[in-house]
């Protein structure tokens, strides 16, 4: 089973382009496309599945107290 979050090309550009401008702003430093990247990548291997997790599990606590 595979468990890699796919993101379409248009919405990733998207997010490296939000964390470059985060990086710009908050940090004064600029990153690279590249660098961006490799963030993105990390917060997609190590941190999305956390809060995928969550909304699942908050989804069904919800869907769950509708019903009774």
């Amino acid at each position: 089973m595979n468990n890699k979050i796919k993101i379409n090309e248009e919405k990733r550009q998207e997010m490296i382009s939000a964390i470059q401008t985060y990086f710009l702003n908050e940090r004064e430093d600029k990153l690279g496309d590249l660098a961006a990247s490799l963030i993105l990548d990390f917060f997609i291997e190590k941190l999305a599945p956390e809060f995928y997790n969550q909304g699942v599990y908050d989804s069904y606590i919800y869907m769950s107290d509708s019903y009774i």
